[in-house]
């Protein structure tokens, strides 16, 4: 039993791991792709599109080769989740571009407490009073370390505010979806993302165009270029496993609280490789973060094993319960009653 819960603990640390490195580093790689003093690569939705088209040729191999097996899912879950997930991809870019970058910071800290009242009427999940203060303090702490100038207007509230319902929506469906198929991450995201490289590669060309005044078509290729790009679809395929995988092992809250250590990991790596200005400000707002997500962490741990020591005790009551029961009445029970219960068995 103790060594499950070992086994158990390092995959969870290695799913969380192989997040947060697959997520800085395709934020580094996109941003010496697309800075003006990179390569200028700012088509961001077929980009995405990209990294969804080598993710399906992964998952076709692995179903081919039989290292995953395909199990069955409506095609209209399929179809109603590449929606809402490709109006989250949209949702963000149109957001970021209309309204100002600490606005759009706003936008996503703001996912957290959506997440739980989403998570609250869909599932009727209920937080306790210190997973809910350790919230508080994550989005505090990132606030300050990442919200400066903070500018909207009407198209980008709408757009951010469908970004936030849409990316919530999104990951609380993949755990739901995992759960009532029984499939694993790495199954359903085999199944996801066909549909999303088809439509993200078909419209995408034509969004990145309304955003930028750029269309794909005129941009010239390089060899560095190209090199980037293939580095950034690698590090999408393992970054969008472990999103799968750990909303799959933890839920879409839990993503949403410990996904922060990446804008951490951003702004530190940030400073140290592209000379980003790093203010006493940033700093402590990174320090209240990470406070508070080892708060959360003891929450849902201190959680956990209080409902695991309930969930015995119950069960231990009920059995005396029916000890009791049985004591008492087993001889006042017809032998033909009990001969007919025997048989049922």
């Amino acid at each position: 039993m103790e060594a499950e819960k070992k086994a158990s603990a390092v995959s969870d640390v290695g799913a969380w791991a192989m997040n947060v490195v697959s997520s800085v580093g395709i934020i580094m790689a996109n941003k010496q792709l697309m800075s003006a003093n990179g390569y200028a690569f700012s088509f961001a939705t077929t980009l995405t599109g990209f990294h969804f088209a080598v993710t399906a040729l992964v998952g076709l191999v692995s179903n081919a080769t039989g290292y995953s097996a395909s199990k069955h899912i409506p095609l209209w879950e399929l179809l109603w989740f590449s929606i809402v997930a490709n109006m989250s991809i949209t949702g963000m870019n149109l957001s970021l571009m209309l309204n100002s970058v600490g606005f759009y910071q706003i936008s996503k800290l703001s996912m957290i407490p959506v997440v739980c009242v989403m998570e609250w009427i869909l599932h009727n999940k209920h937080y306790s009073r210190e997973v809910k203060m350790s919230v508080v303090v994550v989005v505090i702490g990132v606030g300050v370390c990442t919200v400066t100038d903070v500018k909207v207007n009407a198209k980008g509230f709408i757009c951010a505010c469908v970004a936030v319902l849409c990316t919530s929506l999104q990951q609380i469906t993949i755990g739901s979806l995992q759960k009532k198929y029984s499939i694993g991450s790495f199954e359903l995201l085999s199944k996801t993302a066909p549909i999303q490289a088809l439509s993200l590669l078909v419209f995408g060309p034509f969004i990145d165009y309304y955003l930028n005044g750029k269309f794909i078509l005129n941009y010239k290729m390089s060899s560095g270029a190209i090199s980037f790009i293939l580095l950034s679809c690698s590090l999408a395929v393992f970054c969008n496993m472990s999103q799968y995988l750990c909303i799959g092992r933890f839920s879409a809250t839990s993503f949403q609280v410990l996904g922060h250590m990446k804008t951490v990991c951003v702004l530190t790596l940030g400073w140290l490789l592209f000379d980003s200005e790093m203010t006493l400000k940033n700093i402590m707002g990174m320090i209240i973060a990470v406070i508070g997500m080892v708060i959360y962490s003891w929450a849902v741990e201190t959680e956990k094993q209080s409902n695991t020591k309930i969930t015995p005790h119950a069960k231990h009551s009920l059995t005396e319960e029916e000890f009791r029961l049985l004591k008492e009445g087993v001889e006042n029970i017809p032998v033909k009653d009990i001969e007919l219960g025997e048989s049922k068995g």
